[in-house]
């Protein structure tokens, strides 16, 4: 449960489970993704801003729930009324952040990594942080007839996303923590950090292509399922073992030209947290039932349960610690100091928050001034 997260709060929300289905529509961007024609704008709702419609994004994995879940249970239609709320998918960060500066998505969920390259390599004009959405679900999973300990990973051909995504920062950091060297952009060295999709990493386990993987949820748990061990939890690296993995990022533009609409997609994303937190069963399911209507696959129990009980769930962005990946990223030589002050906006969010009864999150001195 999010340490903010008041007893009166989640009360407040868990009637939210009896609410109605509201238009949702999806469509693929470099994904499997397939439109939703299940459901259309409630007939007759006002549009926010006289805005038609507002472009959604997020990945596939249970470490974007948030989203999975507000898509699913209407939440963010419900908020938008007459605006409808449109969705795409994304394989790997640096498309989403393509779509994002291109104008094809207004909003969208995405891990810290492509959220700080994206804002550096603008030069801090395109994008902002507004909000939080997980913590967690990150982990080493290994062979055990290969890797008995953590010292055996030496030498090993150890799997990661995609070159310089969060995870691959966070196993670059880690390894240098060993005291092992790896060069940063061809993987080669003490440990073999083989960059490999999410979707085909389980078959490259299989194979014996890979002998392990730092990844989110549900890849760590997919390659439990095929006889993988966890070796580490990512959380026990951090203080409080909280660490960002999902934010809500906006194109400045969109940010300045309709707030209104931006507030009220936070406000779905603050309840629908609340409503996560207060029915954790039924949020898993939701999540899985749209994972099944994007991919037509559902996650199987022995893989969703775990994936599911590893991430935490919250509307603070974790600002420090954000902060702190970039730093590894820039130790591991895949990106030079970064001027991040001005990446957070968190007005909107806290004035959620405070409609809510909630506390306001912090920026970490890294908001807009």
């Amino acid at each position: 449960m999010p340490a903010h997260r008041s007893a009166a709060f989640r009360r407040a929300f868990a009637a939210i489970a009896t609410l109605p289905l509201l238009a949702l529509a999806a469509c693929g961007y470099g994904s499997e993704a397939k439109d939703d024609d299940s459901a259309q704008v409630a007939a007759g709702a006002e549009k926010i801003d006289g805005l038609d419609s507002v472009s959604i994004g997020y990945f596939g994995n249970l470490t974007h729930a948030t989203a999975l879940v507000g898509h699913q249970k209407g939440f963010f239609q419900k908020e938008l009324g007459g605006t409808e709320a449109k969705y795409t998918t994304f394989n790997a960060g640096p498309s989403e952040i393509e779509a994002l500066n291109g104008g094809s998505i207004d909003i969208g969920w995405i891990g810290p990594s492509p959220a700080i390259n994206g804002y550096t390599k603008a030069d801090g004009k395109n994008l902002r942080v507004i909000g939080g959405s997980a913590s967690g679900g990150v982990k080493l999973v290994v062979n055990p007839d290969k890797i008995k300990s953590l010292k055996d990973i030496k030498g090993k051909k150890i799997a990661t996303p995609q070159l310089g995504n969060t995870q691959d920062v966070a196993f670059l950091n880690w390894i240098a923590d060993q005291g092992w060297k790896v060069d940063a952009q061809s993987g080669k060295g003490d440990v073999s950090v083989v960059r490999t999709d999410n979707a085909i990493a389980p078959d490259a386990y299989k194979s014996g292509a890979i002998d392990g993987a730092w990844v989110p949820e549900p890849t760590a748990s997919k390659l439990v399922a095929e006889g993988a061990k966890v070796l580490l939890d990512e959380a026990d690296l951090w203080p409080d073992k909280k660490f960002v993995i999902t934010n809500i990022i906006v194109r400045q533009a969109f940010l300045k030209e309709h707030p209104d609409v931006v507030e009220a997609v936070l406000r779905a994303s603050v309840k629908t947290t609340a409503w996560i937190d207060a029915n954790p069963a039924e949020a898993k399911a939701a999540a899985n039932a749209r994972l099944k209507d994007e991919t037509g696959k559902e996650l199987p129990a022995d893989v969703l349960d775990p994936a599911w009980e590893s991430i935490q769930f919250t509307d603070d962005p974790l600002a420090s610690t954000l902060n702190t990946e970039a730093e590894h990223a820039v130790k591991a030589g895949l990106l030079e100091k970064p001027k991040l002050d001005g990446i957070y906006d968190l007005t909107l969010l806290n004035k959620v928050l405070k409609a809510a009864g909630e506390p306001a999150v912090d920026d970490a001195g890294l908001g807009v001034k």
